[in-house]
């Protein structure tokens, strides 16, 4: 049985696209991550368009992000502060986000730019996390020996404005969190993607915030940011289709529950080499498409 999608235009395999949905929840819940960055070039391998996938993962996006934000909202591990900050700039990413988005889908190349970018952003990550991961576990750490302190670096205590963040206990000045919200969002509205997977590791290692609030900070922050990612794009774009989305949302919940449980078995190295695998995996595959001639160079059909 096929359902119809009214905004990709197009018959799907409900079951096919559940468990696609249920697949990527399982390896957020165990890996940690937000799904956004495999969901995407999935649904476009699915023959998805990829500006409808692309705007149509954001309501993914802000569904999961709602629901891992919960638990950390309940523990008080979340730093409202940090986190408006991160929105403002947050938003101003995704407005110019949205606008370069609908440059290249009028130019007709959006397909080409979705893709490309892909390529570039999981060769980049997937590599990084299978260097470190490999690195973390071949080198063991020797029972008794003390942990280096973070020290903070010149350039960040020689910004203006600083100002106190009590929750994450810092002084800093607020522009840095505002330059990586707007990183953060122009990665939503341009390729569907939470950004968690690159604003986490930002905030621990830039920002040098605790890690009992980076999780929850950068997931409350996601909410907003990826909402109004969403909202721009069904307004402006036209890309986000409802139905598509629910499918992949009742996938997502029921696959992450699972994947909590069975990571929470698995050394953290071991996960995040798989993780990279599974990455590189998918970069592969869409480098292939960009390469690879189509079946059809062209087709004709009626205005």
């Amino acid at each position: 049985m096929q359902i119809y999608l009214p905004i990709a235009d197009m018959p799907v395999d409900p079951a096919a696209l559940l468990l696609t949905g249920a697949a990527v929840g399982f390896l957020s819940g165990m890996f940690g991550v937000g799904g956004g960055f495999l969901m995407t070039p999935l649904l476009i391998f699915f023959g998805i368009p990829p500006a409808i996938a692309v705007g149509t993962e954001t309501v993914h996006i802000v569904a999961s992000s709602a629901s891992g934000a919960l638990p950390h909202v309940r523990r008080r591990a979340v730093d409202y502060q940090m986190g408006a900050f991160l929105i403002g700039g947050g938003w101003a990413g995704a407005v110019a986000g949205v606008l370069v988005f609908r440059y290249f889908r009028q130019a007709g190349q959006i397909d080409v730019f979705v893709s490309l970018a892909y390529v570039i952003l999981l060769a980049l990550i997937g590599a990084l996390m299978l260097a470190e991961s490999v690195r973390a576990i071949m080198r063991e750490p020797k029972k008794g020996a003390p942990r280096r302190r973070r020290r903070r670096t010149a350039w960040m205590a020689a910004l203006p404005y600083p100002m106190r963040f009590r929750r994450s206990q810092l002084f800093i000045s607020p522009l840095p969190p505002m330059a990586l919200g707007f990183f953060g969002g122009l990665l939503s509205a341009t390729l569907g993607v939470g950004s968690g997977f690159v604003l986490v590791p930002a905030m621990i290692y830039v920002l040098q915030m605790p890690a009992n609030t980076v999780i929850g900070t950068s997931l409350f922050q996601m909410i907003f940011v990826t909402g109004l990612s969403t909202a721009l794009h069904a307004g402006a774009n036209q890309t986000v289709d409802i139905v598509l989305a629910a499918i992949l949302v009742a996938g997502g919940v029921l696959g992450a529950q699972a994947g909590v449980r069975i990571g929470a078995r698995l050394k953290a190295e071991h996960l995040r080499v798989l993780l990279a695998l599974i990455v590189l995996a998918v970069c592969a595959r869409l480098t292939l498409g960009l390469v690879l001639p189509p079946d059809q160079l062209y087709e004709v059909f009626p205005l």
